[in-house]
């Protein structure tokens, strides 16, 4: 998970724009207002070019499997996450076969059919996807990184609010500082949306599954990535939530 869209066009128009002198706001007060704003508008950038790209949502079956499957996390993250139920929650599904699975702050929502259809993901496999998605924006992981950048570089509190957003994306030494953050952030995501899965009615087992299909498909199962814990340590967390929580209330 990263803090936006990598989008090299609107990070080009972006470099313009601070080049010209033309940046917006300084990046203090950082809040989750504006990181919700900033979300919707690359969000918009980027259904625009999917769109343009005849890319955007071209299988409607598919589309309508993937709002099917969100709208009862989403219905459960009201409950859970009482201040989503205010967000403009958008789902879409898209043909991009370098897309993989979104759900940006303010609850923008991006699903690739490919990603989908490589996994070969059963809908309980697809409800942990978009939990786990539903779950990085309900906690604000990117304003938690956005904040922890801030602490690292104070120096940011100077610049513009969207040099900052781009440079988590996209600066080599600040993304690396950020690291382990980004990895305590998927164990947290890959745990709450668990839970936010199964108390949605999804069977436990079943959405752990997809950690399972995740570490098959990884040519490096066992090892960290600079942004995720290894896949396999994913599949024994998950198995052993999903153990827990299937098991007789007396019993966990």
């Amino acid at each position: 998970m990263h803090a936006f869209f990598p989008l090299p066009a609107r990070r080009a128009a972006l470099v313009l724009a601070l080049l010209a002198g033309q940046a917006g706001a300084l990046t203090l007060p950082l809040t989750d207002e504006r990181v919700a704003a900033q979300a919707a508008a690359v969000y918009a950038d980027r259904l625009a070019a999917l769109d343009a790209a005849g890319q955007l949502d071209p299988v409607p079956a598919f589309t309508a499997r993937v709002r099917r499957v969100a709208a009862g996390l989403i219905a459960q993250a009201a409950r859970d996450y009482p201040d989503t139920a205010a967000w403009r929650w958008e789902v879409h599904g898209t043909s991009d076969p370098d897309q993989d699975a979104d759900c940006m702050a303010g609850g923008k929502i991006l699903v690739s059919q490919a990603y989908v259809a490589r996994l070969a993901l059963s809908d309980a496999e697809l409800a942990m996807v978009l939990a786990h998605e539903i779950a990085h924006a309900a906690l604000r992981h990117n304003l938690r990184e956005l904040e922890r950048a801030l602490a690292l570089e104070p120096a940011w509190a100077g610049r513009p609010f969207e040099a900052l957003v781009d440079a988590v994306d996209h600066d080599g030494d600040l993304m690396a500082r950020l690291a382990p953050l980004n990895v305590a952030q998927e164990r947290e995501a890959d745990h709450a949306g668990l839970l936010l899965a199964a108390h949605a009615g999804w069977p436990p087992e079943r959405l752990a599954q997809y950690y399972r299909k995740l570490m098959r498909a990884s040519d490096r199962p066992y090892f960290d990535s600079d942004d995720h814990p290894a896949p396999a340590s994913r599949w024994r967390a998950a198995r052993a939530l999903a153990t827990t929580l299937a098991a007789p209330q007396g019993q966990r």
